[in-house]
């Protein structure tokens, strides 16, 4: 593969016109193609062939009733001695009623009065609006004349306020985007000392986070994306596409260093930094991809589409870096060093420096590593999943508010209704159906049953006492569904019963996909390394960094500890497909860390070095790298702390914890103590295994030989290979 690549940048390089039209057309492409392919996304979370997704499709069939359209809900709210039976406040929701009606896209409005939907001390009231299309279709036009409509009753002295998906406008993440690409952009500075240098990763990783998300508009024309979809992907993508490129980047200035030309430097820094880069993106895109393995569609096309923007950012790394090396030239290095080399300081380098001081004091390193890792670990232990409803959203906003006020009007049940379907009954049946859930624990009020025409299937709707994401009410629809009354088969929906099943099924997948995970790393390790105990201290750090990582999420989003400092301002369970996202994210940015700094060390050890020799080596060489490339990513990361979405909010934070942990305390701390600890067993494997195990070269090992032995002119194959 070294020489493939080897082979890629050079004439990436010598092509360089080339190269850069033809990814000008591919982006022109992608453009066009997501002006005119792209469709509505999707918030919709559900998960065939679960209980309350096949209740939902009884529905549909059985009564007609399926879940194209939208409901929003307008709430109406006095304080004091007011009542909004008065005549006064009765007149406005009646004239606020008439104006909903008259908005864009509603095709009915419940008016509060006739529908019965006051609390009983007339203080609180709501309209159901329903429209005839879904959430994402619902535009900005028909949202403002909701609002307006129901504001009007706001000259009475009624608060009015708005819940359900349709009322949630869209917010842009460009100015999170922003700030984690600025401070990028200073650590890319700081690290190469030229604007020219600084700037590729950034223009590379633009591009590649371009075509990504236009490939990604692409498929939801075809498909149900989820609209944090394209923000996840960005996320992604501007992280592994800035450090993909900084890898090349820093390999073509040090072959420039060493008096190689611009293409041949080029050539040895796509074949050897670019192998890495490979296996790398391979280990993201099969960590995002494996979400399939889950059974869960929205999971599945969310990783497939992450994976997808990170393979994008693996080829433009391979093709359009060398080629814009090309154009720039020795510009790639500071001013003062692009006509003649300085020669060496002779000052220790940092990553030197820091390897001899926790090699002379391992033991003491390990303990103190392991032991605040613990602690930050420990909040995990009181981990909740839940999906995120109106009780999440932001304490000012109008959803929050109304979900709120529907709870002091109508109880905390009110906002989590239950929707029991009984099939195969009678109307006597489901009346029994009805006085049995009546009794059970935190049941507040069971609706008298809705027949169906065929009067085979009824429609019960169940109130609890608790809210949607509290314990009693998941206990209440097990209960309910272990129920078993004849001439009644019972099945429970709605849209807290969804949530509870995707949930479960989430934590269910939880533990193969870590197995699966788990099981690849060390596969992929052990070809890399060729060694048993890397690749198992190096999986062992894997999970520690995400055990913190949940840890420190449980300690900020759930408990609420520091949220006002980082901007959080609603706290409670934690979004249910957040571990298996940060499982599989984290992974694959870990194996990334190990592959450039331990490759080295192997590297050095296997030409003769002690093992200390060795790691202090490979640490020397790889650590300001990966140190920048880790600021990088957690920048970009953290930048999304800032955005509206709780997903991600909360992944943007987990991600630049996680990344943080495992770069600084894992990768560079625990990784050499534990390598000198072990010494030379750390580089032990079966003979029959290491026969068996293809020879994988990530840090083009066997190309560098090649190519010496060309310059050497020992073979005239090889001076092939360097003239190609």
């Amino acid at each position: 593969m070294a020489t493939l690549l080897y082979r890629l940048g050079r004439f990436s390089f010598r092509r360089r016109s080339l190269v850069a039209l033809l990814w000008v057309v591919v982006l022109a492409l992608f453009g066009v193609g997501a002006a005119t392919l792209s469709g509505p996304t999707s918030d919709a979370f559900s998960i065939p062939g679960t209980e309350s997704s096949r209740a939902l499709d009884v529905l549909e069939e059985k009564f007609g009733s399926g879940s194209d359209g939208t409901t929003s809900k307008v709430v109406f709210t006095v304080d004091g001695d007011a009542k909004l039976t008065g005549t006064a406040q009765k007149a406005a929701i009646e004239k606020a009623v008439a104006e909903l009606a008259k908005a864009p896209q509603v095709v009915s409005v419940a008016d509060p009065f006739t529908a019965k939907t006051i609390s009983e001390d007339a203080q609180t009231a709501y309209a159901t609006v329903s429209y005839a299309v879904g959430a994402t279709e619902v535009t900005d036009a028909a949202r403002d004349g909701l609002f307006a409509a129901g504001r009007s009753a706001e000259s009475a002295g009624i608060e009015v306020e708005f819940s359900g998906e349709s009322t949630v406008v869209a917010e842009s993440s460009q100015s999170t985007e922003g700030i984690g690409i600025i401070i990028a952009a200073i650590v890319l500075v700081i690290t190469f000392g030229a604007l020219i240098a600084a700037g590729l990763p950034l223009l590379t990783a633009a591009i590649g986070v371009g075509l990504g998300m236009c490939g990604i508009q692409i498929a939801t024309g075809f498909f149900d994306l989820s609209s944090s979809t394209s923000a996840l992907a960005t996320m992604l993508g501007l992280a592994v596409g800035i450090d993909y490129a900084l890898f090349i980047v820093s390999r073509f200035r040090h072959e420039l260093a060493q008096g190689r030309d611009g293409e041949e430097a080029a050539g040895r820094a796509t074949g050897t930094a670019g192998s890495a880069v490979v296996f790398a993106g391979l280990t993201v895109i099969i960590a995002l991809a494996a979400l399939s393995v889950t059974g869960i569609p929205f999971l599945t096309a969310m990783g497939l589409a992450a994976a997808g923007t990170v393979l994008m950012a693996v080829i433009i790394t391979l093709t359009l870096t060398p080629a814009l090396l090309g154009f720039a030239g020795r510009k790639v290095l500071p001013k003062k060093d692009r006509t003649t080399m300085r020669p060496p300081t002779g000052k220790m380098p940092f990553g030197e420096r820091w390897a001899r001081l926790i090699l002379k004091n391992r033991i003491l390193a390990l303990v103190l590593t392991l032991g605040a890792i613990t602690v930050v670990a420990l909040p995990a232990l009181n981990l909740q999943l839940a999906l995120p409803d109106d009780s999440t959203a932001a304490p000012d906003s109008t959803q929050r508010k109304a979900y709120d006020q529907l709870a002091e009007g109508f109880g905390a049940g009110f906002n989590g209704p239950l929707i029991v379907v009984v099939e195969n009954t009678t109307k006597a049946a489901a009346a029994d159906a009805q006085a049995i859930i009546g009794k059970l624990d935190d049941v507040v009020l069971v609706t008298s049953p809705t027949m169906n025409q065929a009067g085979d299937t009824a429609m019960l709707t169940v109130i609890p006492g608790s809210g949607g994401t509290d314990e009693a009410t998941k206990n209440l629809v097990t209960a309910i569904r272990d129920l078993n009354i004849d001439g009644a088969d019972l099945a429970v929906t709605g849209t807290t019963a969804i949530n509870i099943d995707v949930t479960d099924k989430i934590t269910k997948a939880l533990v193969p996909y870590l197995a699966i995970v788990v099981g690849l790393a060390l596969i992929l390790l052990m070809l890399v390394f060729r060694s048993i105990l890397v690749p198992l201290k190096a999986t062992l750090g894997f999970l520690l960094s995400v055990a913190a990582t949940f840890g420190a999420v449980v300690f900020v989003f759930q408990e609420g500890h520091l949220a006002g400092l980082l901007g959080v301002t609603s706290t409670g369970p934690i979004i249910s497909l957040m571990p298996i996202f940060l499982i599989g994210i984290l992974f694959g940015l870990a194996m990334d860390y190990e592959v450039f700094l331990v490759t080295r060390t192997r590297e050095e050890f296997v030409h003769g070095a002690a093992p200390n020799a060795a790691v202090i080596s490979g640490m020397r060489h790889g650590a300001r790298v990966v140190t920048a490339a880790a600021l990088i990513m957690m920048s970009v990361f953290a930048g999304f702390i800032l955005a509206d979405d709780t997903i991600i909010k909360t992944l943007g934070f987990a991600l630049a914890f996680g990344v943080a942990v495992d770069a600084f305390l894992v990768r560079m701390t625990i990784v050499p103590a534990v390598l000198s600890l072990f010494g030379k067993a750390a580089w032990w494997l079966p003979t029959w295994l290491d026969k068996i195990l293809p020879n994988v070269d990530v840090e083009g090992e066997g190309l560098t030989k090649q190519l010496a032995a060309a310059e050497a002119g020992q073979d005239p194959n090889e001076k092939d290979l360097v003239n190609a």
